[in-house]
């Protein structure tokens, strides 16, 4: 019988919401998949870790520490194909929020502010470090992407990661539009992919798979000004939610 691909999960500066979301694939689903890949290292459900070479590397988490860089260049090293798992790996998430804020340390953690155990950089993906072969955006990852990707790499095809905008599939859903509601929205710039479940739930978009390609910052500025009620601060800190490392 021929060796299954192996497969390893690694987390960095995040809340591990991506790997648990993962885990809401449900048994059948995840037994499934493991009848076709070895999975070797993932902290959410099992205590083996590995030092061998790995087929396929899910890095969770922004890089935030300097002393995380080897540990990436050694998953890089090992790994045949590494995936950033999640808007913290791919773009820095909202982890980047703090690149805004001169004294976010002392803010967050008061008289210990200076401690070692704290003490971190600007958050940043983990491309700023390593280079990455594919990305599954979004706060969580959505489990079912991924498990198409993971399905088009081990058929040899090279997954397809939209990257038009989030209200076109609101419109392939018959989904009405959030300012028609009322609200404010950024499915308009946000890259596609998960679906447009928050509007249909009446939730704005958040952007938090990033930004489609060809994004206009400045329009999004002005609808969310001119037609979601917002100060231009407002909308300008909202436009940095999940993307503060893409727009500045």
């Amino acid at each position: 019988m021929a060796k299954k691909p192996t497969l390893a999960f690694f987390d960095f500066t995040g809340c591990e919401g991506c790997q648990i979301e993962f885990t809401n694939l449900g048994d059948e689903a995840i037994l499934e998949l493991l009848k076709h890949v070895d999975l070797v290292e993932f902290r959410e459900a099992m205590s083996e870790t590995t030092t061998q070479r790995i087929d396929i590397a899910l890095v969770e988490g922004s890089f935030t520490r300097e002393m995380d860089r080897e540990r990436l260049m050694d998953i890089r090293r090992r790994a045949r194909t590494v995936i950033a798992y999640g808007a913290c790996a791919c773009t820095g998430g909202i982890n980047a929020l703090r690149n805004h804020q001169d004294d976010y340390h002392e803010v967050v953690y008061g008289e210990h502010a200076t401690d070692p155990m704290v003490l971190s950089s600007p958050a940043r993906p983990i491309s700023a470090v390593i280079d990455v072969d594919y990305e599954v955006p979004g706060c969580p990852a959505d489990k079912y992407e991924l498990v198409q990707i993971l399905t088009d790499l081990l058929h040899g095809k090279r997954p397809f990661i939209p990257t038009y905008p989030v209200c076109v599939e609101c419109k392939r859903r018959g989904t009405v539009c959030r300012y028609d509601e009322g609200d404010y929205c950024m499915g308009q710039v946000a890259r596609a992919g998960c679906g447009a479940p928050c509007p249909a739930a009446g939730i704005p978009c958040e952007a938090c798979r990033g930004f489609s390609a060809d994004a206009s910052l400045a329009s999004l500025e002005k609808v969310l000004m001119e037609r979601g009620g917002m100060s231009q601060a407002r909308a300008i800190s909202k436009t940095r939610m999940f993307t503060a490392n893409l727009r500045g």
